[in-house]
């Protein structure tokens, strides 16, 4: 089964013309820019980019998706530059995927192969290569046709049924449903570990924070600053795809679990989402999201309404969201955060980078995530050392005063700890 998937992923470096279709209900400015992210994706799965063609469009061609006298042009183009591959910017159907190779005589592929070549050589976990492997899987299922195009097909009919390539390609189909299935089952199995780690830090009542934002924002960056964590960090797109979870202390003493998570990216896959869904519940089960932006990027407000989209498709689009903007360390003129910060109130901005702007960003995490604590005066005597320093490990100490025998303290406790300091407890305030 994975030497289907690597037919259709090929690792050495490639030539490659990218194509758009220009269509009326976008603009040649959106499709510009969609364009230079298809060349950053193929560029980060290791292609090189000798050309780049497009057509102004009313809709689809049905059997080309570009008109077949535009797509011998763009042939002509390709066998000039010594192009083996051909990279649509749009998803393309099985039959256009035929028709086109036909044409362009070489290998052609869609932004969703592109994406999923990449996830493919970036998952690490078992759990990320058995959500590309079923992702890549389904998106192959129905494009195995043009794979046994070599074998005789014979023309059906009574007693002329079937055919070497015919009974392959069934046999193929099969053994692809049945990988399928299997994967489906293994990824239930993650999602039900998932759930009884979810359960497990429950218990400790810590609420949780996810990371979300568009592919190479600094999430990353941003979650190893807080954390210590070491995960990885690139300048690349979809640099991180196994999604990390560790706790972050605040400055009110409170423990707060962050997870980091897979970069969005405009046209992500819906079968791609689908098939992340194990990773993504860290979005659909935080108490708050944090939105990091890349206020350096020029399309910036295009990447959060990008990022919105994909939430709201997790069913995660009512969360509470910070928006944290990133990288104002590169910022040249700074009137761009008045800018967003009018937009955006109580947003917070930060360099991940040098930690400018991270006491603002953690007291709002405090603000934001703060439970409902019980405020309480406390007497404990000077030789219960353990009382003490368990109150100061798991409260927000308002004040303390250290006079006679006992230590006096004001602080805000956990309501579940309650009976556990209750001995200690002389007034509710």
């Amino acid at each position: 089964m994975k030497a289907l998937v690597s037919t259709a992923r090929e690792k050495q470096t490639e030539r490659v013309f990218l194509i758009a279709a220009d269509f009326k209900t976008r603009g040649a400015l959106e499709v510009g820019e969609s364009l230079a992210e298809l060349a950053e994706l193929a560029r980060t799965a290791g292609g090189l980019i000798v050309g780049e063609g497009t057509q102004r469009l009313e809709r689809p061609v049905a059997a080309t998706y570009i008109g077949t006298g535009k797509a011998a042009e763009l042939a002509a183009r390709c066998e000039e530059l010594a192009a083996d591959t051909v990279i649509f910017d749009d998803e393309l159907s099985p039959a256009q995927s035929r028709n086109l190779e036909r044409i362009f005589g070489c290998k052609v592929l869609d932004r969703t192969d592109l994406i999923l070549d990449i996830f493919a050589q970036r998952a690490r976990t078992r759990e990320g290569k058995l959500q590309v492997e079923l992702a890549q899987l389904e998106h192959l299922l129905p494009r195995l046709t043009r794979f046994w195009t070599h074998l005789s097909r014979q023309r059906g009919g009574i007693g002329m049924r079937g055919g070497e390539g015919e009974s392959q390609l069934e046999a193929d189909r099969r053994k692809v449903q049945e990988r399928i299935d299997k994967l489906k089952r293994e990824l239930e199995e993650v999602r039900r570990q998932r759930t009884t780690q979810r359960q497990g830090r429950q218990r400790n009542q810590w609420p949780l924070a996810s990371i979300v934002g568009y592919t190479n924002a600094g999430k990353s960056t941003l979650f190893n600053a807080l954390t210590g964590a070491s995960v990885l960090e690139e300048d690349k797109l979809f640099a991180t795809l196994d999604p990390t979870t560790r706790r972050l202390r605040l400055p009110t003493n409170q423990n707060v679990l962050l997870s980091d998570t897979v970069g969005f990216i405009r046209k992500l896959p819906h079968g791609l989402v689908e098939a992340f869904k194990a990773t993504l519940e860290e979005v659909v089960n935080a108490d708050l999201l944090l939105h990091v932006v890349d206020i350096t990027h020029p399309h910036a407000g295009e990447q959060i309404l990008a990022v919105d989209t994909v939430l709201k498709e997790l069913a995660a689009g009512g969360k509470t969201v910070l928006m944290v903007f990133n990288k104002i360390d590169r910022l040249g003129e700074r009137g761009e955060l008045e800018r967003w910060s009018e937009r955006f109130p109580h947003s917070v901005f930060v360099s991940a980078r040098t930690g400018e702007g991270f006491p603002a960003l953690l007291a709002e995490l405090g603000s934001r995530l703060r439970p409902v604590r019980d405020f309480v005066e406390l007497a404990i005597p000077h030789e219960e050392a353990t009382v003490i320093s368990r109150l100061h490990e798991v409260a927000q100490i308002v004040s303390r005063r250290y006079l006679g025998e006992v230590a006096r303290f004001k602080a805000r406790i956990p309501p579940h700890l309650r009976g556990e300091f209750a001995p200690y407890i002389v007034a509710d305030l």
